[in-house]
């Protein structure tokens, strides 16, 4: 539901359980009840992509056994654990935070995790607004954190199935890349291996004019997971999600068309009901999906546009949803 600051706090105030995705300045307006929020100004709605710093993304849940916890760097680990066996957790996180960098480097071999049914995002800021900050809130509570990692949990009677839509494929042009000792937990990186042969990353990508739109793909367990590329700091690589050393990457195929690959891909799930989902960032800006993506099988997957998407572990430029079994 894509609503008003005033039907939010009538729905808080009716003891509704949320999940509530908007601007910082809006989710700090909200009263104290059961819900989690998380910073964003952008959105897929029923209308298409929308950029709105006066209107709230919310996911109401109707179940009646739920925790509202915190994590910081430290205990973040538990998340799984934490995690009712017959249920779901949604985990919000602040962008370029210390539990952010610790989430997406070692959530894989966090105890329990692919056990679990665990999903989320990575919150952000509008990067036109520097008064901003990435933050989560605990509703329960009215604590706002910039370093800390907010945690809906909820018990359900029915198996929670966390899935991953991407649009992108590896090509099949593209060297083999791989990684060794990378820096600053795998999200910034100066040297790579190209098809064996060690070389700076960055000066690959600028003598080959690689489309840094696309993301890495790497192959993790059999799944396809994308790792999108920011940009080029003073010679290093910066990254959105971290790479790990030995997996091996590929450069992804041209897309010449996102919102067409989304509907193809999302028409094959028309039978799908998402009790959650979210889409990155990176498609809604190098897609341009602004005021499209509308309508049909598309707004059944409308949800926050996020900066990092979890699905057990972190991802990026896909769109994760949860469905009930």
């Amino acid at each position: 539901m894509f609503l008003t600051l005033e039907e939010v706090i009538w729905l808080i105030a009716e003891g509704k359980l949320l999940h509530i995705a908007g601007t910082e300045r809006l989710l700090r307006q909200l009263p104290k009840g059961n819900w989690v929020g998380g910073s964003t100004e952008y959105f897929m709605t029923k209308m298409g992509g929308k950029v709105s710093d006066d209107r709230l993304f919310v996911t109401q849940f109707g179940y009646k056994k739920f925790t509202i916890k915190t994590y910081d760097v430290e205990t973040i680990k538990n998340i799984a654990t934490d995690t009712p066996n017959s249920g779901f957790s949604i985990a919000l996180i602040p962008a370029e935070s210390a539990v952010h960098k610790e989430y997406a480097a070692n959530a894989v071999v966090y105890k329990d995790m692919f056990i679990r049914a665990v999903i989320g995002w990575i919150t952000g800021t509008n990067p036109d607004k520097p008064e901003q900050m990435p933050i989560t809130m605990n509703g329960s509570t009215g604590e706002v954190f910039t370093d800390r990692a907010v945690v809906l949990g909820m018990e359900t009677k029915r198996t929670v199935v966390v899935n991953i839509v991407n649009i992108f494929e590896p090509a099949e042009e593209s060297p083999i890349i791989t990684f060794k000792d990378v820096l600053n937990d795998g999200f910034l990186v100066e040297n790579c291996f190209v098809n064996g042969e060690r070389t700076v990353f960055a000066d690959y990508l600028t003598a080959n004019n690689v489309d840094m739109k696309l993301p890495l793909i790497g192959q993790f367990s059999g799944a396809l997971l994308n790792t999108s590329i920011w940009g080029i700091e003073e010679g290093k690589v910066r990254l959105a999600s971290p790479v790990f050393d030995y997996v091996e990457y590929h450069f992804a195929k041209p897309v010449p068309d996102y919102e067409a690959a989304f509907v193809e891909k999302l028409a094959k799930l028309s039978n799908e009901k998402p009790i959650f989902s979210c889409n990155c960032i990176g498609n809604f800006w190098y897609g341009n999906l602004e005021g499209r993506l509308s309508g049909g099988v598309a707004a059944t997957f409308a949800g926050p546009v996020t900066f990092g998407e979890i699905a057990y572990q972190m991802v990026n430029q896909t769109l994760v949803y949860a469905t009930l079994r």
